[in-house]
C-alpha cells in the first residue's frame, strides 16, 4: 500500500531529531518488540540454546537512544538497519562474554522475511484464504515493526516456531528437534502460529 508523506515511524524519527522528547520515547517503545525478536533470533542461533536476550535489547536501545544524533538515514529501512548494526555489535560482545572463545556462527542480518530462493522449504498458502497468506505477512519487509509487535502477542510456542522457521530459516526437521516435537506436529504448530499472527494483524490494521 502506498502512503503519501513519511511513514509513522519516520514521522516519530523526524520529531525526535527535532528535540521532541515524547516522540523520542515513543520511537524506542515502538521498536522494542522488533529489536527483541531479532536479538533473540541472533543470540539463539549462535549459542544454540534459549537465553534471556532482555539485557542485550536494553543495551542496544540505550546506545541507539544516546547516539540518535549520529544517525544519518531518512527511511524506515535505514533506521532498522542501523538498529540491527548496533544489535549485531552488542550481540558479538554478548556471545564472547557468555560463550567463551567458541567461534560464533557467521550469519547474515535477518529481516523478518524468508528468502524466495529457499525452494526446499517453501511456505504454503491456505487455499481457503482468498486474501494475503500468513507467510506473506512475514515476508513483507516494510511491515517488520508491525510483524514483531504481533509476534510478541503470540503464545511462547508460537513465537518459538516462527523464530526458528522464519527468522533462522531452519528446516522443519531441525525445528522439530529443537522443540522436542515430531515433524508433523511442528508443521501443524507452525501453520497455527502463522494463522494466529494473521488474525492479530488483521485486527490491528
Amino acid at each position: 500500500m502506498n502512503h503519501e508523506g513519511p511513514s509513522p515511524l519516520v514521522e516519530l524519527l523526524n520529531r525526535a531529531r527535532a528535540g521532541d522528547e515524547s516522540a523520542r520515547d515513543q520511537l524506542f517503545v515502538k521498536c522494542r518488540s522488533y529489536v527483541g525478536l531479532v536479538a533473540r533470533a541472533q543470540v539463539e542461533s549462535w549459542m544454540h540454546a534459549k537465553v534471556d536476550a532482555s539485557d542485550l535489547v536494553q543495551q542496544t536501545l540505550m546506545e541507539a537512544h544516546r547516539a540518535l544524533d549520529r544517525f544519518r538515514g531518512t527511511t524506515d529501512g535505514e533506521w532498522l538497519a542501523w538498529l540491527r548494526k548496533i544489535l549485531k555489535n552488542n550481540a558479538a560482545d554478548f556471545v564472547r562474554r557468555y560463550h567463551g572463545t567458541e567461534k560464533r556462527q557467521a550469519r547474515r542480518e535477518l529481516p523478518l522475511q524468508v528468502q524466495a530462493a529457499d525452494r526446499s522449504h517453501e511456505f504454503h498458502r491456505d487455499p481457503s484464504d482468498p486474501g494475503e497468506s500468513p507467510s506473506q505477512l512475514v515476508m513483507r519487509r516494510e511491515r517488520e515493526i508491525e510483524v514483531a509487535d504481533a509476534v510478541a502477542q503470540l503464545a511462547d510456542d508460537y513465537q518459538e516456531v516462527i523464530m526458528l522457521r522464519n527468522l533462522q530459516r531452519l528446516s522443519f526437521d531441525e525445528v522439530a528437534r529443537r522443540m522436542g516435537r515430531s515433524r508433523p506436529a511442528t508443521q501443524m504448530l507452525w501453520m497455527r502460529a502463522l494463522r494466529k499472527l494473521q488474525e492479530i494483524m488483521k485486527v490491528e490494521c
